[in-house]
């Protein structure tokens, strides 16, 4: 998995505002994590890389200075430029994916917010790795 998503080589723009942090897990456990927290505090947006094998979900600037959580990363990302007629959300977030070459699973029209708490999305990726080693040893 390529944890380096947000980097000036993958079209982000180190000079820009920095808008949110990025939390990258295997696209299971993310999916599952999704789930979850739809079900119960409801989720912020949440890109997918081009092959699907990450997911990503968007939390609070600062979130990255603290964040250990195994099978995870958590890194800065910066605004990328507004497009030319300025498109973006009515609460002022950018409509366009903030890390190039992802697209969005849950776009920010359809999140409960801006970013995911990272408290809550610790918790919930905790719980879907749990419900995946479970379902696992089933099978």
């Amino acid at each position: 998995m390529d944890r380096r998503w947000p980097s000036a080589e993958l079209g982000l723009l180190p000079e820009a505002p920095r808008t949110c942090d990025l939390v990258t897990v295997p696209a299971r456990q993310g999916l599952e994590a999704v789930d979850i927290l739809r079900l119960r505090a409801g989720v912020g947006p949440v890109l997918h890389d081009g092959a699907c094998d990450t997911l990503g979900f968007l939390v609070p600037p600062g979130t990255a200075d603290g964040w250990d959580l195994p099978g995870s990363a958590c890194t800065q990302t910066y605004e990328r430029e507004v497009p030319a007629d300025g498109a973006r959300a009515a609460d002022g977030a950018p409509v366009e994916p903030p890390v190039a070459g992802t697209d969005w699973l849950v776009s920010p029209e359809g999140a409960c917010g801006t970013a995911t708490d990272p408290i809550v999305l610790r918790e919930a990726l905790g719980e879907a790795a749990r419900t995946i080693e479970a379902v696992d040893r089933c099978c």
